[in-house]
């Protein structure tokens, strides 16, 4: 390809609207432009990087027996009722209506179509394991897309479905796939840390989030230092720790009322009161399936609610408005406590053992002190309900849980008959007994992978391209394209390279060597081939390797081989 006929409008300016450095590098090299929020037109360069990694996926998907197909954008809303997500999925799905009235969405995801395809086609045991995928856009109509392609409403998407007859063909398929997702990434040059998570609208007992570590990441997640332990926070598991030395010796005092005017936070407490956070219990109210229920936790913990749903089983959790707040604890918002609350209680495993707490005293400036559990009040249930930091103890092993933020690339879910039941997706066993078909969805964000590439492979001159990913592997620059020796040695090397499969760029435009140059380093060509007038002279081209700054002179005959090798490695 010459430059002068490529298509790709570089921009010397960061755009305003782009916040991250993948968003702003995607504008300014030229591989992408905005259309509408959150949906984007690709470019050339764009456009190849995408089609490098779905080369890559599509190997990895076929090397783990996937078959692809391509299922229908457009969804008849019947299928989404049967699995009962039309109302579920909420303002993100896209609905419409076709001449006759009947109601469609803009596939968000396809368990649904994929699940009445299998239903009407499988019959027999024989005829599993079954693992289908496909690559292709997805919609959803973000509250707010932002972040480029990281976060749009239209996206690309590659999500297999695997069906089988029992767990351990499930459990087959799922590390099938695990291990076909670390492959994936590590090809593309992303450093990864796959993570147990919860699974969200998609459902299913078992998932695991595959995440780029990056500061723009959008998602929390804890990991161990000392063991393979990785979560994100929503799922993530803290140990309780032993209660020892003064805590566990010490005495327990009588409870009193302390008035505590206009103070309702934490802070204020421990302002007025002198104590710790952690001496302090937070009484949380909140509306399970329109019911009231009281969450406790200590005063320096932050309760989770992903988790205070599944521990409630609730299909709704919501907080509660103060009009109710105050009906059923008698008191004004941010004076809630457990002692005397008569709705049903749940607490986080770490308040049971704070020894002589501070609690609310369910009147208005009003707190408690000296409150013991099951001396002062009981609880219905106890379960892990609050959100893991930094400096938490793992519960995998004796080591200590660090924190960072994470960029989401793929997940993989174990679904069970989450879609078959409903679906009445079933097979003849061995035994001619109908059983329904085990499922599992494992899904790769192709779109966002790109963004997370350059996220992780960047400096300040612009884009850093693994060569597996590049799209373009390498750029010949002639300082001077007009001078016949420069020009014709550029041919050259660039016919030769093409002749050992490297795709390469031949900058022949007539602009000044230092717009040549900055445009390859925001492109990210991962190497470079300059033909100078002194290096020429000596019979010498200069290479460089854009990742490293390295550069080194090779003779002009032997470029084009050195710089194939160069690549290979």
């Amino acid at each position: 390809m010459l430059m002068s006929q490529l298509y790709a409008p570089t921009l010397r300016e960061v755009p305003a609207e782009a916040e991250l450095i993948s968003h702003q590098l995607m504008l300014r090299s030229g591989m992408i432009r905005k259309s509408t929020a959150g949906v984007y037109t690709y470019l050339p360069l764009g456009l190849r990087v995408l089609h490098r990694v779905m080369d890559i996926v599509r190997e990895e998907m076929n090397r783990a027996d996937g078959q692809e197909i391509m299922l229908p954008i457009i969804q008849p809303a019947e299928l989404w009722h049967e699995t009962g997500r039309w109302e579920d999925y909420g303002a993100e799905m896209f609905k419409l209506r076709d001449r006759h009235e009947r109601l469609f969405c803009l596939g968000p995801t396809h368990e649904e179509i994929i699940t009445a395809l299998i239903r009407s086609e499988v019959r027999s045991y024989r005829q599993l394991p079954l693992r289908l995928y496909q690559i292709q856009n997805k919609y959803r109509d973000e509250i707010r897309p932002r972040f480029g392609v990281m976060r749009g409403r239209e996206f690309i998407m590659k999500d297999l479905y695997s069906f089988d007859k029992d767990e351990e063909q499930l459990q087959e398929s799922y590390t099938a796939m695990y291990e076909a997702y670390e492959r994936i990434f590590a090809r593309c040059g992303l450093d990864t840390r796959p993570v147990e998570a919860d699974s969200g609208t998609i459902g299913g007992d078992m998932t695991h989030e595959f995440m780029v570590l990056a500061e723009s990441g959008e998602a929390q997640v804890v990991y161990c230092d000392s063991c393979s332990y990785a979560a994100n926070v929503e799922k993530a598991e803290v140990r309780l720790p032993e209660v020892e030395g003064e805590d566990a010796a010490e005495t327990m005092q009588a409870m009193a009322r302390v008035d505590t005017p206009g103070v309702t936070t934490i802070e204020q407490l421990e302002s007025f009161l002198g104590s710790k956070a952690d001496r302090f219990v937070k009484t949380m109210l909140y509306m399970a399936d329109e019911k009231p229920v009281a969450a406790l936790v200590r005063g320096d913990h932050t309760l989770n609610e992903v988790k205070l749903q599944k521990h409630l089983g609730c299909t709704t959790l919501a907080l509660a408005d103060s009009t109710t707040i105050e009906k059923v604890t008698g008191a004004p918002v941010g004076f809630a406590g457990p002692v005397g609350l008569s709705l049903p209680i749940v607490a986080d495993c770490a308040v049971p053992v704070v020894r002589n707490a501070v609690v609310g005293g369910n009147e208005r400036d009003l707190h408690l002190t000296g409150v013991n559990f099951e001396r002062d009040y009981n609880v219905d249930t106890v379960g892990d309900l609050r959100q893991a930091e930094a400096g938490d103890g793992c519960p995998r092993c004796s080591g200590t849980l660090v924190e960072a933020y994470g960029i989401e690339v793929g997940q993989v879910f174990k679904l069970g008959t989450k879609y078959s039941e409903p679906l009445n997706a079933a097979y003849l066993d061995e035994s001619g007994r109908e059983r329904l078909l085990l499922m599992g969805c494992y899904g790769i964000g192709v779109s966002r992978t790109v963004a997370a590439i350059i996220e992780q492979n960047h400096d300040e001159d612009g884009i850093c391209w693994p060569v597996s990913v590049a799209p373009y592997q390498a750029v010949v620059i002639p300082i001077n394209p007009k001078d016949e020796t420069q020009r014709d040695a550029a041919e050259a090397i660039y016919r030769s390279l093409s002749a050992e499969s490297v795709s390469v760029v031949l900058d022949d435009r007539n602009e000044r060597p230092g717009v040549k140059f900055k445009d390859a380093d925001l492109i990210g060509f991962p190497l470079r081939i300059v033909i100078g007038p002194k290096t020429l002279a000596n019979g010498q081209v200069e290479i460089g390797i854009r990742k490293t700054k390295e550069k080194y002179t090779v003779p002009v005959d032997d470029a084009a081989q050195e710089a194939a090798k160069a690549i290979q490695r």
